[in-house]
């Protein structure tokens, strides 16, 4: 290592006079080598559970032919693993910011439960509509388009799809820990039988677990209540606790079985480059309805999210923007492009990142250390296809308490914000769909400001919107398209 190599990884407020500090400008920032390396870590460590957790999703509605689920999660895992790091390495030289990404909660289980399972569209379109926002986005945010998009999606439903997002991924959560069950002579669904699951019980264990480590602040305490969980059930099943019960739910395809983990599996071709058979046989109205729900949710997920990480790292002006917005918003935008040509869900900013500005990140010195980690994480692979869906879906239900706190910035006082925004929060948990959330908020939005004798609030590219679904939701539940 060389002097000025040396020179870098000094403590201090001048942050060192290394390439590393003259390339994110240390100084101008007022870090150093050694705090950004202590955030990209600190940031890892606490989104490290995508890993494991967007496979699992993911897995749900990807089946290649020819290949066992387990090696489905691992090819998952990897694809995962590399659109992050493109992401991210995007964001860290490019946008010169500590902001990491990777595939997003909440669009990967949009993707498999509701365009693929629900909508019955085949896995490789999804992938197709996948790539389509990301060159969308590309293209609107290098001819700076945000403005307009952001004008013309009224205000309760981008305050509102945060927590409709988080009650979706917490009912899918709790029903793959066996916590909600389907009661289809009664009230639909209810409380599992808890005492009587092992399943159940050790996933509340996990659940409470996780969320004390979270609460004490540990570093990676998802990923850690999913590790732990994972070995409880694995012991339980490994010493016959609940024989004939416990085989089903503990050990799954792929994953633990006679004490040896998975083979690992890095081919990644039946995934990567599939998108481009997604394109055949399209039916456009729906394909156009899955691309603008993708880049809808994506958009204002990535700009919110980089406006709450930036507030917590002081990035903000004096009119609370966040300046060159649109270079963050294309590392966000070449990702899921990428993340669609590799085959994975969207890809958007994290909002763990801010435990990584918490440490002191500043620069994109941080981002760089989360690319490298996620590389790193390669070696970990077969032990995505080994956690099982009880365990890996743990952290949907702490992710979905965190995202109940959007709720706050809705203006409940107001009644042409509540409806709207009530719309969205209940539409999407209830139908297992955040297109339909999305779209009833839209579509209730210029029909209560007019009856409530505000018209001229509403443009008439949001009348279009309205019109638009409006039409979606007769042809969808008449039959038209399955």
């Amino acid at each position: 290592m060389g002097s000025s190599d040396s020179a870098a990884g000094q403590s201090g407020s001048g942050g060192g006079s290394g390439w590393f500090a003259d390339y994110f400008g240390f100084d101008e920032h007022g870090t150093d080598l050694r705090t950004e390396l202590m955030a990209g870590l600190t940031t890892f460590l606490t989104m490290s559970y995508i890993v494991a957790v967007n496979p699992a999703i993911m897995a749900n509605a990807v089946q290649i032919q020819g290949y066992s689920r387990g090696q489905v999660i691992q090819m998952l895992a990897v694809v995962t693993i590399l659109a992050s790091v493109v992401a991210t390495l995007v964001m860290a030289f490019y946008a010169n910011r500590p902001f990491a990404q990777a595939p997003g909660l909440g669009l990967n289980a949009f993707f498999a439960f509701t365009v693929v399972l629900g909508l019955g569209i085949p896995w490789q379109t999804a992938l197709a509509a996948v790539f389509v926002e990301g060159v969308l986005f590309i293209v609107l945010t290098a001819v700076g388009a945000r403005e307009y998009i952001v004008g013309l999606i009224p205000e309760p439903v981008k305050f509102s799809v945060g927590t409709g997002i988080g009650l979706f991924l917490g009912i899918i959560g709790l029903q793959a820990m066996g916590i909600v069950v389907a009661d289809p002579e009664g009230t639909m669904i209810t409380l599992g039988s808890l005492a009587q699951s092992p399943v159940a019980l050790v996933s509340v264990g996990g659940l409470f677990l996780t969320l004390a480590l979270y609460a004490r602040g540990v570093k990676g305490s998802i990923i850690i209540g999913i590790v732990l969980t994972t070995l409880v059930g694995f012991v339980l099943s490994f010493v016959g606790v609940g024989t004939g019960v416990l085989s089903g739910a503990f050990i799954t395809e792929g994953g633990f079985a006679a004490g040896e983990l998975p083979q690992a599996t890095y081919d990644i071709t039946p995934l990567a480059g599939a998108f481009v058979s997604g394109f055949q046989n399209v039916e456009a109205f729906t394909f156009a309805l899955v691309v603008f729900t993708f880049f809808f949710v994506d958009f204002f997920d990535t700009a919110g999210t980089l406006v709450g990480v930036g507030q917590a790292g002081d990035f903000l002006d004096e009119d609370g923007e966040l300046p060159d917005i649109d270079r963050p918003l294309m590392a966000d935008a070449v990702g899921t492009t990428a993340g669609g040509m590799l085959g994975t869900s969207t890809v958007t900013t994290y909002i763990e990142s801010a435990t990584g500005v918490e440490e002191g990140g500043r620069t994109g010195m941080t981002a760089l250390v989360v690319a490298g980690l996620f590389l790193v994480s390669l070696v970990f692979v077969p032990l995505a296809a080994a956690i099982p869906q009880y365990a890996s879906h743990l952290a949907l239900v702490v992710v979905a308490i965190l995202m109940l706190r959007n709720v706050v910035e809705v203006q409940w006082d107001d009644i042409t914000h509540a409806v709207p925004a009530g719309l969205t929060i209940m539409i999407m948990p209830f139908t297992y769909s955040i297109a339909y959330g999305i779209a009833a908020g839209i579509l209730s939005y210029p029909l209560v400001k007019t009856a409530a004798g505000e018209f001229d609030e509403i443009s008439a590219g949001q009348w279009v919107l309205a019109a638009a679904f409006l039409v979606y939701f007769g042809v969808r539940t008449g039959g038209v398209i399955g």
